[in-house]
């Protein structure tokens, strides 16, 4: 069963991981299996310490969601190998089991070897209708292909060459036989004794048994019997080559199954092959796909959990399915092809939902997932300090902490005393938790770093400077915040670069050096967003 991924916004925050694990595991516990956590960036220090504290292991990493070969409802034909007889392969091909034209042929390893398709046996069977030369036959595909049975062999012997002579009773006189002769005959005493005692190379015997007495005790003469007439036999003889001869080798065009489909499409466009053969990540032939299996693709299934804008979500949404969108943020830009579930709340915490859809579902959450939860909901919250916070989130994260045997006041001390300073360089401080977002044509980035004590951080405030500088014009932004939050002022240190006057239209301050302490104002979302949005719409 593909899976179904459940995944935060970009630079995830503690909220939006542990929202996609909790209603991972709330959906799987409901009996819905598919359903798998992800997250679409690195963990912050934060998050990384609640998630061994509580004991989960972080959700996958997801790079994309854009359709990929493994998406497709590509073919399974039978792949052969490189050995096996153009006569057998020509039976699969027609066989109801094989089900497409065009067979993979691999080597003993499983890898491509090459391509075979109706088109190459019946160019091989047109250059022997002048031709009774054979090269290289393996005895063992010949006995298979004839459905013969060996009398008398060299004990070397392992292929067979010669000049097919195709012996019938109405022939007048004897044929020319000698060593080079791969002799086709009845039930014709005489053709036999010519035939072994010149020492052909082989004697086929059609429609009958050899008659033992006939075979002298030195011959080195190979001899089989196939129930086969002559005529079938001597087509068979040439069908017994391995597809190794004459398969496609060359100009293949193979494609794995990380490969996306708008690149697949492209290629297909310059190539005019049928079929194309599909390699999993240890280069193994594993189907084939035709131009018919582009057309109507599977997309990958995801559901979004603490955001609804498309440039903070995965790369390749576009080509995805949106299932459902459990969040608590306004609503943007994400259009979906049909009608989904969506749970959008006004409260402090995404997890605050997931909470409650628990209670309604009749679900009881583990501890340790309780913990995970209360602490997700006082981190989004900032012990429910920020004005986005409700008293559904007080609620909810208080049942959690019951569940949990935990204290919430401490909790959310243990969490914030967490100092960002410490480990990863700025730029890893920087983007741990950033957001990008588009207002009326602006293309803005704010970062928000959140502890006890923001004092030290705020030293540092030249070097976040240059930094953002940097990325505002390497990446275009009309603007760029850095938002210091200090739990225990209650208030965030506000640093920006870009076009200053507006930020200090929009929040009614006035900026030294870049930057202004904004007291009582916590929430991104809430504080710093809708007044940009104000000045801006």
């Amino acid at each position: 069963m593909e899976p179904i991924y459940i995944t935060g916004h970009r630079n995830p925050d503690t909220d939006s991981i542990v929202a996609s694990l909790s209603y991972a595991m709330l959906k799987n516990a409901l009996g819905e299996r598919a359903y798998q956590a992800a997250r679409i960036g690195e963990l912050s220090d934060q998050t990384e310490m609640l998630l061994k504290k509580f004991d989960f292991a972080p959700p996958t990493l997801l790079h994309t969601v854009r359709t990929q070969v493994s998406d497709l409802d590509y073919d399974t034909p039978p792949i052969l190998s490189a050995a096996v007889s153009v006569y057998h392969a020509w039976q699969t091909i027609v066989s109801d089991t094989a089900g497409v034209p065009t067979l993979p042929v691999t080597d003993e390893d499983g890898r491509l070897y090459g391509m075979l398709t109706p088109e190459e046996i019946a160019a091989y069977d047109m250059r022997f209708i002048k031709s009774s030369r054979l090269e290289g036959i393996p005895l063992f595909n010949l006995l298979a292909s004839l459905d013969g049975r060996l009398i008398s062999a060299a004990t070397e012997q392992t292929v067979l060459s010669g000049t097919l002579v195709v012996a019938l009773p109405t022939h007048a006189g004897l044929p020319e036989i000698d060593k080079d002769s791969v002799v086709l005959c009845g039930n014709q005493p005489e053709v036999i004794r010519l035939a072994l005692e010149r020492q052909a190379a082989a004697l086929i015997v059609c429609e009958s048994e050899v008659d033992t007495s006939l075979i002298p005790k030195e011959s080195g003469s190979c001899i089989i019997s196939t129930p086969f007439d002559a005529y079938a036999a001597s087509r068979l003889v040439f069908l017994a080559v391995p597809v190794s001869r004459i398969c496609r080798k060359d100009g293949l065009v193979s494609f794995h199954l990380t490969d996306y489909l708008d690149d697949v499409r492209e290629t297909t466009l310059k190539s005019r092959y049928r079929s194309y053969p599909i390699l999993d990540d240890q280069d193994h032939v594993v189907g084939t796909l035709s131009r018919f299996h582009l057309l109507r693709p599977k997309r990958k299934r995801v559901v979004l959990v603490d955001h609804n804008e498309l440039h903070q979500s995965v790369p390749g949404l576009e080509q995805a399915e949106i299932l459902e969108i459990i969040d608590h943020h306004r609503l943007a830009e994400v259009e979906t092809d049909a009608p989904v579930y969506v749970r959008n709340e006004p409260v402090g915490s995404t997890c605050t939902i997931i909470t409650s859809m628990f209670f309604e579902r009749g679900v009881m959450p583990s501890k340790k997932l309780a913990g995970l939860l209360a602490a997700a909901i006082v981190t989004d919250t900032i012990v429910f300090k920020s004005p986005t916070s409700t008293p559904v989130d007080r609620a909810m994260a208080e049942r959690m902490a019951k569940i949990a045997g935990l204290s919430l006041d401490t909790l959310g001390r243990e969490i914030f005393s967490v100092s960002p300073a410490e480990g990863g360089d700025l730029e890893e401080l920087y983007f741990a938790d950033f957001k990008q977002f588009q207002i009326a044509g602006h293309s803005l980035g704010i970062s928000q770093i959140t502890s006890l004590d923001t004092d030290e951080l705020g030293k540092k405030k030249a070097e976040f400077v240059a930094l953002m500088e940097r990325e505002m014009e390497q990446h275009s932004y009309d603007m760029m915040l850095l938002m210091l939050t200090d739990v225990l002022k209650e208030g965030t240190l506000l640093i920006a670069v870009g076009d200053l006057d507006a930020v200090e239209h929009a929040l009614n301050i006035s900026f030294k050096q870049h930057a202004a302490f904004l007291p009582g104002v916590i929430s991104r979302k809430k504080q710093i967003v809708p007044a940009l949005s104000l000045l801006w719409g």
